[in-house]
This record gives C-alpha cells, sequence and structure tokens, in this order.
C-alpha cells in the first residue's frame, strides 16, 4: 500500500485500521470473539496496513490487549496509536469523565506498554480535551515520555485550533485524530487549515459516515437495540431522505469507476490533502479488503471534480451525534490559562 507522513516523521499505510469496533460497537455487546480480532488484525498486516488504532477506554483496556497480542509477531513493521485522557482507578483518578493529568498521563502510559506488549506507543493521543488542566501541562508530560523513549509521536484527538497551536508550542504535535468525511466537514473551516500551516497530519475517524457512505444504509434501514445511529438526527426520518442524495452520487459513480461507494469515499478523502490518512473499522474481512481496496482507486480528474462538487452542493442535514455524545467532542469549550 502506498504509505504518507503524518508530521515530520510518522510514515504509515495511507490507510489504518480502527480497532474499536472489535470490542464492541453500534449497539454491539462485545465485538468478535478474541481469536477472529486478532486474525482480522493480522489479515490488515497482510494487506499492508501499518497504522493500528486503539485507545485504553475502548472495552475498556481489552482493546489494547487484543491489539498487542495480534501486532506482537510484527510489532517492528507497524505502527500503534493509543490515547489517554480519561479516568480509571488504575490511573489513579476513579470516577470516571476526562482526565488529563499528568500523574494519570504517567501511569496510563505504563499500563497502555504493558498491555500492547510493547516498550513504545508510535502515536499517543490526548483522547479528549481536559479544561481542567492546561494543554501546555499535557504537552509537556507526553514530552517526558517521549524522552523516555516510552511515546515517539504526539496527538490531539477533536482538538480545537487554538489548543492544537498551544499544544504544538510545547511539544510538535504529530497528528490530529477528528471525525471528517464527504458527509461531516466541519473540520475544513476550523481544523485542517491550522494543520496544514503547522505541518500536521490529519488521521479521520468515522471516513464512511458511520456506515452510511457503504452504500448499504437506505430510507428502509432500522438500527438494533442500543446503536446510538437508533437515536443520531442524520440518521433519522427525513434527515435520512435528504442525505441518502451524497450515497445516490457514490452508487452512480461506483457503476461507472468499477469501485465500490465505500472506497469512493475514502478515495475522495485521500484526495484533499496529501498528510490524510483515514483509519476505518470493521469486524468482517471482506469489509477489510474493500476498505484497504481504495488505495488503489484511481479517479479521473473529470470524476474527482464530479465528487467535489456533488459533495459541495450537497447539503448533509441533521446532527453526527446524539446530544449527549456531541457534547463530549470539547472542540469549542475553553481551557485554562496557562
Amino acid at each position: 500500500m502506498k504509505q504518507r507522513t503524518l508530521g515530520t516523521s510518522l510514515t504509515v499505510s495511507e490507510i489504518g485500521l480502527g480497532c474499536m469496533s472489535l470490542t464492541g460497537a453500534y449497539g454491539s455487546s462485545s465485538g468478535p470473539d478474541r481469536a477472529d480480532a486478532i486474525a482480522l488484525i493480522r489479515q490488515a498486516v497482510e494487506l499492508g496496513v501499518t497504522l493500528f488504532d486503539t485507545a485504553e477506554v475502548y472495552g475498556p483496556f481489552t482493546n489494547e490487549d487484543i491489539v498487542g497480542e495480534a501486532l506482537e509477531p510484527v510489532r517492528d513493521q507497524v505502527k500503534i496509536a493509543t490515547k489517554f485522557g480519561f479516568a480509571f482507578e488504575e490511573n489513579g483518578v476513579p470516577g470516571g469523565g476526562v482526565c488529563s493529568r499528568p500523574d494519570s498521563i504517567r501511569r496510563a502510559i505504563d499500563n497502555s506498554l504493558r498491555r500492547l506488549r510493547t516498550d513504545h506507543v508510535d502515536l499517543y493521543y490526548q483522547h479528549r480535551v481536559d479544561t481542567t488542566v492546561p494543554i501546555e501541562d499535557v504537552a509537556g508530560t507526553v514530552a517526558e515520555l517521549i524522552e523516555a523513549g516510552k511515546v515517539l509521536n504526539f496527538g490531539l484527538s477533536e482538538a480545537a485550533a487554538g489548543t492544537i497551536r498551544r499544544a504544538h508550542a510545547v511539544q510538535p504535535v504529530a497528528a490530529v485524530q477528528s471525525e471528517y468525511s464527504m458527509w461531516w466537514r466541519e473540520r475544513e473551516n476550523d481544523t485542517i487549515p491550522v494543520l496544514e500551516e503547522l505541518g500536521i497530519g490529519l488521521v479521520p475517524y468515522s471516513p464512511l459516515g458511520k456506515g452510511f457512505l457503504t452504500g448499504t444504509i437506505d430510507a428502509t434501514t432500522t438500527f438494533g437495540d442500543g446503536d446510538f445511529r437508533a437515536r443520531t438526527p442524520r440518521f433519522q426520518g427525513e434527515a435520512l431522505a435528504a442525505n441518502l442524495a451524497l450515497v445516490d452520487l457514490l452508487n452512480e459513480l461506483a457503476g461507472e469507476t468499477g469501485a465500490t461507494p465505500a472506497q469512493l469515499a475514502l478515495a475522495w478523502l485521500l484526495n484533499q490533502k496529501p498528510w490524510i490518512v483515514p483509519i476505518t473499522g470493521t469486524k468482517r474481512g471482506e469489509r477489510l479488503t474493500e476498505n484497504v481496496g481504495a488505495s488503489a482507486v484511481e479517479l479521473s480528474d473529470d470524476q474527482l471534480a464530479r465528487l467535489r462538487a456533488a459533495a459541495d452542493q450537497i447539503t448533509i442535514v441533521g446532527a453526527r451525534y446524539p446530544e449527549e455524545n456531541d457534547r463530549m467532542t470539547n472542540l469549542d469549550a475553553p481551557l485554562p490559562a496557562q
């Protein structure tokens, strides 16, 4: 697979694997069997994927453990990204919620390294901004971990432009992870210009719109018990019907190009900037193969122009999350003074 560089030196496959769904997502109480999850991760390695994304909160903890076992035999061939930033008793902060206290971060990295069966993490993200801790203190703590060799690169997730600037001034940020896809493009107005200015990579999660851009969802689709999409405004009623115009376009172009709608949506992302590396998530081997195949999709200038024009013209209706989940992005929350 083709390679891209995040920041100044973190070179990875241009499509990564987000591992969250391997321990439960979209309403399922659990992911696939452990053996099947490990097999899927190793299949991704065979397909050329070198960036694997996990977090201590996925599970919690079991996701890192599965990723660690799966990648231990090929650790020198891959890059592992994980995240800190929630309160856990094992990190000295019981009670839940966000927490990026320096002492908690130090405990978190040691626990993550143990579960991941490695002596370093290639990319260490603050999972969500903690408005009670100055971002300078967070960046400084990660800088200490980099100096100690436990972390190689610093990342932020769902951080606002001002937060990114302040963190980058203390410890260079290699990548920012935020939702970005053909049907969620708000980062183009705030985050992406700052990333381009500072030389920071973007790692979009949900690059397929939580399944919407795969072409498998239509106006008759229902979601299972516990699936947050059943409560998400843009998947409901008139909003869903309006948003299907984007899927109709992808289906039309898919017939012309021989690519699938999902591959076209990923190809659109890859064509936005050379420092964008989307992470796709799946529990199924055939979907993994399909997603990775987007790296080989070549679109003509005319097809790209049509895709971009249509994406620009179509207005996506409805919020991307239920209200209680959308508050967790923290993008516009004020940070404490330095």
